[in-house]
C-alpha cells in the first residue's frame, strides 16, 4: 500500500491528460483551438500557475460543452492545486507508514465537492460518447484518466485507500482496453506501466498470492513502458518523466533521476519543485560516492545540492512563487543537510520552516520533529528534547507524537531510522 500510494502521489503531481480530440464541433479549426488551450493550460500547471490553468480549461468547457476534456482538466487542476497547497507535491514529506494508516488531517468539503462534480461530469460526457460508439478510443482514455485522477485524490487527499485501489484498477483496465484497440496509443502505457512496476515490486509471498488471484506484474516491463511514454508519448511525455524521477531514485539510479529533474526544470523554469528533486538526487548520489570512498565526488554533489537551495532563496525571478512555499523550501533544505550528516545546519533550516508566515501547520509539526532529530545527531540533546516537547504540544499528525515520545526516551539515530523506514 505504501509504495502504491507514494508513487501515486508523485504521478498525480501532474494530470493524466487525455489524447488529442479526434472529432469536435468546429472541425479542424475547433480541434486546433482546443489543443492550443489545452497545451497552454498544461504548461501553466507545470509552472504552478493555477489561475491561468483554470482560465484555459474553463474556456475549453465553455467552447466545447459536450467534450469531456474541459471537466477532466479542471478536475486535474483542482487536484494538483490541493496537493501544492498542502505541500504534498514533495512525496518524501509523507513517506512514513502513519501517513497511510491515519486520517487525522481534514479536507475542505468544498474542494472535495468541486473535484467530485467535475469527475462525474467528465465521466458522464465520456459515457455518452461510448453509447454512440463503444470503440471510441478517446472516450475510453478519458474514462481511464478520470478514474486515475479519482484514485490519486482518494489516496493522497482523502486517504480512502480501498476506494483508491478500486478506481486505480478501473484506470488500468480502461487503458488496457485502449491499447487493445490501438497498440500505438503510447500514452496509455503510463498507467499500465505503473501498475506493472508496483505489482512487480511487491514482496514474493504477496506476489504469489496475487498471481493466484490474477494480479501479475513485472518491474522491468513496467519501467520499460514508462520509459517508452517518456520518449514517444504525446500528452503524457512529461508526466512519465516526472514519474521516472521517483522510480529511478527508488532504484538508486540517482544520476538518471538528476538528468530528468534538470531537463524538466529547464523546460518549466517557474517550477522550483524540479530543483528540489534535483537536490534530493544529488545528495543521495553523494551518499553512494562517500560509501565508495569517492570523497571528492561526494563533496561536489553535496555542494551542488546546497547551492540549489541557496539559489532558490535568492532567485528574484522566482521570488513570488517561492515566497508562497518558503516553509517547504526550508524544510527540504533541512532534509538534504540532514541526509548529508550536517545536523546543526539542518536544524536551523527546519526551525526556519516553522517561522515562515502562513506556514502549513502539518509541515510545521513535522519541521519541529525533524529539527529534534537533527539536533540529536548534532549532539545537542537538551535542544532536541525541547523540540520533541514542542511536537507534543501541537496536534498529532502522521504519528508525530509517537515519534516525539520515542525521541524523549532515547536520542535519534539516523541508521535506526533507515532500518525502520521512517
Amino acid at each position: 500500500m505504501r509504495l502504491i500510494a507514494s508513487i501515486g502521489i508523485l504521478i498525480a503531481t501532474f494530470p493524466a491528460i487525455a489524447q488529442q480530440p479526434k472529432s469536435i464541433n468546429g472541425g479542424e479549426t475547433g480541434r486546433a483551438q482546443l489543443e492550443t488551450l489545452r497545451r497552454s493550460g498544461i504548461e501553466a500547471l507545470y509552472n504552478l500557475d493555477y489561475e491561468k490553468a483554470r482560465k484555459d480549461f474553463s474556456e475549453i468547457a465553455r467552447l466545447y460543452p459536450d467534450h469531456p476534456a474541459g471537466p477532466q482538466l479542471l478536475a486535474a487542476r483542482v487536484w494538483i492545486k490541493t496537493l501544492y497547497e498542502s505541500r504534498r507535491l514533495q512525496s518524501s514529506l509523507y513517506s512514513s507508514q502513519s501517513f497511510y494508516t491515519q486520517g487525522d488531517d481534514k479536507v475542505d468539503p468544498k474542494v472535495v465537492g468541486e473535484f467530485r462534480s467535475l469527475t462525474r461530469e467528465a465521466k458522464r460526457l465520456a459515457d455518452a460518447r461510448l453509447k454512440q460508439n463503444p470503440r471510441d478510443i478517446e472516450a475510453l482514455d478519458v474514462l481511464a484518466t478520470t478514474a486515475g485522477l479519482k484514485a490519486s485524490f482518494e489516496e493522497a487527499v482523502e486517504r480512502r485507500h480501498f476506494a483508491a485501489l478500486r478506481d486505480g484498477d478501473d484506470a488500468v483496465d480502461r487503458h488496457r482496453e485502449v491499447l487493445k484497440l490501438d497498440p500505438n496509443f503510447v500514452d496509455a502505457e503510463l498507467t499500465v506501466g505503473l501498475y506493472e512496476y508496483v505489482v512487480g515490486s511487491l514482496p514474493l509471498p504477496i506476489k504469489i498470492i496475487g498471481g493466484v488471484t490474477g494480479f501479475r506484474g513485472s518491474k522491468k516491463r513496467g519501467l520499460s513502458m514508462i520509459e517508452h511514454v517518456a520518449k514517444d508519448g504525446n500528452w503524457s511525455r512529461d508526466d512519465a518523466k516526472t514519474l521516472l524521477i521517483v522510480l529511478y531514485s527508488r532504484e538508486e539510479r540517482f544520476t538518471d533521476a538528476l538528468s530528468l529533474a534538470r531537463e524538466l526544470s529547464a523546460k518549466y523554469p517557474r517550477n522550483y519543485l524540479f530543483r528540489l528533486e534535483a537536490a534530493d538526487a544529488l545528495v543521495a548520489q553523494a551518499a553512494i560516492e562517500r560509501k565508495a570512498k569517492n570523497s571528492a565526488a561526494a563533496v561536489k554533489a553535496e555542494q551542488e545540492a546546497f547551492a540549489t537551495f541557496d539559489d532558490l532563496l535568492r532567485d528574484r525571478s522566482l521570488r513570488e512563487t517561492v515566497s508562497r512555499a518558503l516553509d517547504l523550501v526550508h524544510f527540504k533544505y533541512g532534509e538534504v543537510l540532514l541526509t548529508a550528516g550536517q545536523g546543526e545546519r539542518a536544524a536551523k533550516e527546519f526551525l526556519a520552516a516553522t517561522k515562515v508566515e502562513r506556514a502549513v501547520p502539518d509541515l510545521v509539526t513535522m519541521a519541529h520533529l525533524y529539527a529534534a532529530h537533527a539536533l540529536d545527531l548534532a549532539g545537542k540533546r537538551n535542544d532536541a528534547l525541547s523540540q520533541y516537547r514542542e511536537v507534543l504540544s501541537r496536534p498529532d499528525i502522521y504519528d508525530a507524537h509517537g515519534e516525539a515520545r520515542k525521541g524523549l526516551r532515547q536520542p535519534y539515530k539516523m541508521e535506526s531510522a533507515r532500518n525502520s523506514g521512517t
